[in-house]
């Protein structure tokens, strides 16, 4: 990936806008603030405060946030306390990171991406997910919004922000066979959608450009599963788990037959 403008990366937001980038922040930070130090804390609210031109995007280099603490109130830090910052935020599933590289060849500063709440990593064998037991999956012929319908359509005055609308609403981004399939058990655009995205992102992130449908609906048959028969807390972040598995196989795999192929 070449460095570039920042609106460059902007395809590689899952934000909104700023306002819903900050809201996810508020959501991370009840979550993992414990996990950080106070100084790797004042580095981590700097890379928030260099990802706000375009929502959880950041190409600002190390020096430059690193000066920035130091110029503000005087609490600086140094470079390894912002590096050690990265690992944990990777850790916990608050940053990606992808690496980039000038005209020359020659490698530059990273982008530093961040994910939505939702998006954990994946789960070790030892993690509990522990779901509510209200908390089953539902099946589509038994979500209702308590909503009159006319001929398969809501009335006109009936529409509304709250309005739930079906799968044959999905945005045409989506895959057919992936909404064919996710409909069975949710027959909400917007869920199917927000699935989607976190199949976009998890390809993207192992760099997997062919069969990405095929996995997704293979992994989305193992969330399935494990609601059926498992406890599941969080099924966005469960199945981003999944996602990663699978695409990091397939990278791997890719990988080796590459090489293979150059002997």
């Amino acid at each position: 990936m070449q460095i570039g403008n920042i609106e460059s990366f902007k395809h590689l937001s899952q934000f909104t806008d700023t306002r819903d980038f900050n809201n996810n922040i508020e959501q991370w930070m009840l979550d993992i603030k414990a996990s950080f130090t106070k100084a790797e804390l004042v580095a981590l609210k700097r890379l928030i405060r260099f990802s706000a031109k375009v929502a959880g995007i950041c190409t600002a280099k190390i020096g430059t946030i690193v000066s920035a603490t130091h110029k503000a109130n005087g609490t600086g830090i140094s470079r390894s306390t912002f590096k050690r910052m990265i690992i944990k935020a990777k850790k916990v599933g608050l940053l990606l990171t992808r690496e980039t590289t000038r005209k020359n060849g020659s490698k530059s500063s990273n982008v530093y991406i961040f994910n939505r709440f939702y998006e954990q990593p994946e789960p070790s064998k030892d993690d509990k997910l522990n779901q509510p037991k209200t908390s089953n999956l539902p099946k589509a012929n038994n979500q209702t919004n308590n909503k009159r319908k006319t001929d398969g359509f809501y009335k006109q005055n009936e529409i509304g922000q709250n309005t739930i609308l079906d799968a044959s609403f999905t945005s045409e981004k989506v895959p057919l066979n992936f909404t064919d399939f996710v409909r069975n058990f949710y027959d909400d655009n917007s869920i199917i959608e927000e699935y989607w995205k976190l199949v976009n992102i998890s390809a993207y992130k192992h760099d997997i450009t062919e069969n990405i449908t095929e996995t997704a609906i293979k992994a989305f048959k193992v969330l399935v599963r494990k609601i059926k028969f498992g406890k599941v807390n969080n099924t966005y972040g469960y199945y981003y788990a999944v996602l990663n598995r699978k695409f990091r196989k397939k990278y791997l795999v890719d990988l080796f037959n590459d090489a293979w192929d150059t002997n």
